[in-house]
C-alpha cells in the first residue's frame, strides 16, 4: 500500500486515506447495528415486551403512612437515578426503538422513571403496582399483568410496549433478579405469559 501511495497526489492520498477510515468505522460499528436491529426489530413485533425496573430509589420499600397521591411520602429517585432513566431512553432510541407505548406503576418512581425516558408520554397501569406491602397478592398480580400483556400486544401495532414496574413485579412474573433500571426482554404467549427472556443491563 505504501508504494502505491506513492505515485499519488496528496489529495488522491488523502481522499484513499479517508475512504478507508470510514470502511473500518463501519466495520467497527457493525455489531452495534446488528444488535440495534435485533432489539428495535424484536419490539415491533407483536410477541415481544421490554419490562423495566425503576431507576434507582435508594432504600427499601416505602415510609410508613406512604399514600400514592404523595410523592413526598414516598420512596423516590435521586438525581443518580434521575440520570439513569433519561440515559436509558436515549439509548433505546439509539438501538431503533423511535416509538413506544410506555405504561407505568402508580408509584412515582415508575412514574418518574417512564416520563424520563422522553418517548410519547406514559400512562399509569395498575397491573404493575407493587404488592411489596403484601407478598400474598403475587399471584393475583401476575395474573393481571399477563392478562393486560395479552390485550396490549393485540393493538401495539409496530410499537414497542415498555412496562416501568418493579423489581417484586418482575421477579414474581419470569423469576429474575434485576437492578435498577435493567431491563428485560421478554417474548410472550398469547395469553401474555413468558416463553423466553433476555436480561439487559442498563447503559452506564
Amino acid at each position: 500500500m505504501v508504494t502505491h501511495l506513492t505515485h499519488l497526489s496528496w489529495s488522491q492520498r488523502a481522499m484513499l486515506i479517508m475512504g478507508s477510515a470510514s470502511l473500518m468505522a463501519l466495520w467497527l460499528l457493525a455489531p452495534a447495528l446488528a444488535h440495534a436491529s435485533d432489539l428495535s426489530n424484536a419490539l415491533r413485533s407483536s410477541p415481544y415486551v421490554l419490562l423495566m425496573r425503576h431507576a434507582l430509589a435508594p432504600g427499601v420499600g416505602d415510609p410508613a403512612h406512604y399514600t400514592l397521591a404523595d410523592c413526598k411520602s414516598q420512596r423516590n429517585l435521586n438525581d443518580e437515578g434521575r440520570q439513569q432513566a433519561l440515559r436509558i431512553g436515549t439509548w433505546l432510541k439509539q438501538q431503533g426503538v423511535a416509538s413506544a407505548q410506555v405504561y407505568a406503576s402508580p408509584w412515582c418512581r415508575c412514574k418518574d422513571t417512564a416520563e424520563l425516558l422522553k418517548f410519547d408520554g406514559f400512562k399509569v397501569e395498575a397491573s404493575l403496582a407493587s404488592f411489596f406491602d403484601d407478598m400474598s397478592k403475587a399471584k393475583e398480580s401476575n395474573m393481571k399483568l399477563q392478562q393486560f400483556i395479552a390485550e396490549r400486544i393485540k393493538t401495539k401495532g409496530q410499537q414497542a410496549l415498555i412496562l416501568v414496574t418493579h423489581h417484586v413485579n418482575i421477579y414474581e412474573y419470569m423469576g429474575e433478579n434485576i437492578g435498577s433500571g435493567d431491563m428485560v426482554l421478554v417474548k410472550v404467549n398469547a395469553q401474555g405469559g413468558a416463553v423466553s427472556h433476555q436480561t439487559i443491563r442498563r447503559p452506564e
